[in-house]
């Protein structure tokens, strides 16, 4: 039985061990966290990442917590709406092979698909990674060494694998940063079944109400030094850049501030890395290729990653050296599109000056009349191809 040593117990890795497991891979995962973490905002899943969702068999457990598609309703400062997107704008453009989940849901739905086809430690990390040409030996901070026939660095855009894999790190980070956390209870100012977004200059803020349970806020900003905000912490930052803002945002702040642990709270970064595998070696997910959240599509990025990782290792048996080039020349051209999306994403969720916000409500109304509509999908399943 082929051995596969995976870093990072997230989506992509998850994800991985999932894939390598159908196929009769001895998967272990290794998370430098102490438990599992849960939270998260919103993800998509469409195109290959919901044919990747189908074949590693988690859209059954996923449908039971499918949000659905909802109205959004783009406010002013004070609350007031300024104009509403209707689901139906969604469904058009969106196609029926798509599904909205908690990126914690997403998580939940793969941990319990692969826990009994995998070993997972948490509280470890690798300590050092050497390789020949047949095996990777791999020793953790537990003391612990293990001899496998592959390793996946799937760690995240802050890879501890990138780095010993190709030395200097490939982060580009963006001056920006984001924050996303689960709602227990939506704020009364919010509508049910609805997000309310606010669009400013070198910002955003987005709450979804889904009922109890079922409810979640993001923030992004534009700022000169996302690390001193990073040092500000989640409260403080998101009170100084967002505290004047009406319409459910301070009830949300006032969330944060009663369990800062929930929020997902970080710089905005890409990974622009020249190579995904060394030998026996590759990164996965936001370890590889991190698109950021300007172009979405990150977490359905990692599970067709995974499954077309897993393809490609079939494929060419015990080459795996082979394999892994074959996956990357297949899947890179996507992410440099994705990436590419993000850098023109920042437009519409951090708006340079007034003039873009103006000219983002006009694209948005646009797209709201029937006529544009089937255009728009017909774009975005050109995306998704």
């Amino acid at each position: 039985m082929k051995r596969a040593v995976i870093v990072g117990a997230g989506i992509a890795g998850l994800a991985t061990a999932r894939r390598l497991a159908q196929d009769g891979w001895h998967p272990l995962v290794v998370e430098r966290a102490p438990a599992r973490r849960s939270g998260g905002y919103l993800v998509n899943l469409l195109g290959a990442g919901y044919d990747a969702a189908e074949r590693l068999g988690l859209v059954p457990a996923l449908s039971d917590r499918a949000l659905g598609l909802f109205t959004t309703v783009l406010v002013r400062a004070d609350g007031r709406p300024k104009l509403t997107v209707p689901s139906a704008v969604a469904a058009a453009a969106l196609g029926p092979r798509t599904m909205t989940v908690f990126r914690g849901d997403l998580e939940n739905a793969l941990y319990e698909a692969v826990r009994d086809h995998a070993e997972i430690r948490f509280g470890t990390t690798v300590a050092t990674i050497n390789q020949d040409a047949g095996r990777v030996k791999i020793s953790f901070s537990d003391g612990t060494t293990e001899n496998a026939d592959l390793l996946v660095g799937a760690d995240g855009v802050h890879s501890a694998t990138r780095t010993a894999l190709s030395g200097p790190d490939h982060r580009v980070d963006l001056p920006y940063v984001v924050a996303a956390f689960p709602l227990p209870q939506p704020p009364a100012e919010v509508p049910e079944s609805s997000a309310t977004t606010f669009i400013g200059p070198g910002r955003t803020a987005a709450i979804v109400n889904l009922g109890p349970h079922r409810s979640s806020a993001f923030f992004t900003y534009r700022c000169a030094d996302p690390g001193r905000e990073l040092t500000r912490g989640p409260v403080d930052a998101l009170r100084a850049a967002f505290g004047d803002l009406a319409g459910g945002v301070p009830e949300a702040i006032r969330h944060v501030e009663t369990d800062p642990s929930s929020a997902y709270f970080d710089r905005v970064s890409q990974v622009d890395a020249p190579r995904w595998s060394i030998g026996r070696v590759a990164l996965l997910g936001d370890a590889a290729w991190c698109v950021t959240l300007f172009a979405g599509h990150g977490a359905a990025l990692a599970l067709a990653g995974a499954d077309q990782l897993g393809a490609a290792l079939r494929r060419h048996g015990h080459d795996v050296p082979s394999a892994l080039a074959e996956w990357e020349t297949g899947l890179r051209p996507e992410i440099v599109k994705r990436q590419a999306l993000a850098r023109r994403g920042m437009y519409q969720y951090a708006p340079p000056s007034r003039f873009h916000v103006w000219m983002n409500d006009v694209t948005i109304r646009a797209i709201t009349l029937p006529g544009i509509r089937g255009l728009v999908r017909r774009g975005i399943e050109r995306q998704n191809r």
